[in-house]
């Protein structure tokens, strides 16, 4: 009978010392994330049933791999707790700095007066020939009545603009010299801006882009008359920007 006994009280113990541990363990991509981006979790936990995913800014979830957009900059710590079947658990965390995204804002002047340009359509290029041939645009924009239209999510390279309005463009300004349409490198996480300056132009009864047109005024110019603005590191205001940004979704 004792036997019977002991043997009642050991076996659960010697079940469960035998259970193996849950072990959680993930990563995530992109490791430094932008405001708005998607973020995906791998989750890459061993002998787990469950999961709960805590991303720091007050949300959580029980999705295996979950993907989430962060809304706000900072830095966020990201846990995953699991849970075995018999209710063991491990937790592991990660550190995400998240960033304002990549802005690059634009504004839209006609060149001699400097007065801002409402309703041009702005396309960005990646190469010059692109913006010879009008194919593999990026994106395209249409300014305010400031003259302004913002772009995100850009790379860390140089575009080419093509601005277009009923009676301004810049097609002469570009045979010109190249920089009236060449931004400078985009440098991330920043608010990058250029001024795109255009001629007041007689387009006739044309109405594509690049048709014939008139410049009604023109005198010998070159980009360095005019000054560019350079990428601000004061970040203020970018939330306003990001809001603005042309093909938002």
């Amino acid at each position: 009978m004792k036997k019977i006994i002991f043997l009642s009280l050991v076996l659960p113990l010697l079940i469960f010392s035998c259970e193996i541990s849950p072990r959680a363990y993930f990563s995530a991509s992109p490791a430094d994330p932008v405001v708005g981006e998607d973020v995906w979790f791998t989750n890459e936990s061993e002998n787990v049933s469950s999961f709960e995913w805590d991303f720091g800014d007050g949300t959580i979830s029980n999705e295996a791999n979950p993907i989430h957009r962060y809304t706000s900059t900072g830095a966020f710590t990201v846990s995953l707790k699991v849970w075995s079947g018999s209710g063991l658990t491990d937790e592991a965390s990660l550190s995400l700095n998240v960033k304002i995204p990549t802005l690059l804002e634009v504004e839209v002047l006609e060149y001699y007066d400097e007065y801002p340009v409402e309703g041009a359509s702005v396309i960005l290029y990646r190469t010059l020939t692109d913006w010879e041939k009008e194919t593999h645009s990026v994106s395209e924009g249409f300014t305010d009545s400031e003259g302004k239209t913002v772009f995100a999510g850009l790379n860390n390279i140089v575009y080419y603009l093509d601005v277009w309005e009923k009676n301004h463009d810049n097609y002469a300004l570009k045979a010109e010299d190249i920089g009236f349409i060449r931004t400078s490198e985009i440098i991330p996480n920043k608010i990058n801006r250029f001024i795109a300056y255009v001629d007041y132009v007689d387009h006739g009864k044309g109405t594509a882009r690049k048709d014939a047109a008139v410049v009604i005024k023109k005198l010998v110019r070159k980009p360095e008359d005019k000054k560019q603005p350079e990428a601000s590191s004061d970040t203020t205001g970018w939330q306003e920007l990001y809001a603005k940004r042309a093909g938002k979704k």
